[in-house]
């Protein structure tokens, strides 16, 4: 149910965030549109106390943007997993609770993720100037993702809550 839950939100969030352009546009800030299913992963690989579920989801999440977007398959699937298991990795659970710690973090993690998606593009892309061209987008995109995280905190904080999943408490249990 949760994973359900979790996978339905990226799907409708995907679906905002493709349609995003149309209100930037004509305000002439088509680049600054942001990813809204980074934050969600980045929630996951901060608050997911399992490891294959988390995986999984993420995996979706990329597999699902990839066929909803121009990018090669494979492209965003590698990067969300990838971004899932760095954020675990930093284990970072509480660092995540204020809006500045989670701007900072899907700061962090949306350069990272730019730049995972730039050098797979330039090794494998059919096009070697593709990523140069593309470089210029980077900083809009992140300043967007990131201005744009907490707002998918939330909404990913209260899925948790609705399903029923017992968050953390400060001594790393469950509450």
């Amino acid at each position: 149910m949760r994973s359900a839950a979790f996978v339905a939100v990226g799907l409708l969030l995907l679906i905002v965030q493709s349609n995003f352009f149309r209100l930037l546009d004509p305000l002439h800030l088509e680049h600054f549109s942001p990813s809204l299913v980074l934050p969600l992963i980045l929630f996951l690989g901060v608050h997911e106390h399992s490891l294959g579920r988390g995986a999984a989801i993420s995996f979706a999440l990329g597999y699902i943007t990839d066929v909803v977007g121009i990018a090669p398959v494979g492209l965003n699937t590698f990067a969300s997993v990838a971004i899932f298991l760095l954020a675990r990795v930093v284990g970072v659970r509480l660092a995540a609770q204020t809006v500045s710690t989670q701007l900072l973090l899907c700061l962090i993690f949306a350069i990272s993720n730019s730049v995972i998606v730039l050098v797979l593009i330039a090794i494998f892309g059919r096009d070697a100037y593709m990523a140069r061209s593309l470089y210029l987008l980077v900083i809009p995109h992140v300043v967007a993702t990131t201005l744009a995280a907490p707002l998918v905190f939330r909404l990913a904080e209260r899925i948790g809550e609705a399903t029923g999943a017992a968050r953390p408490d400060l001594r790393g249990g469950r509450s």
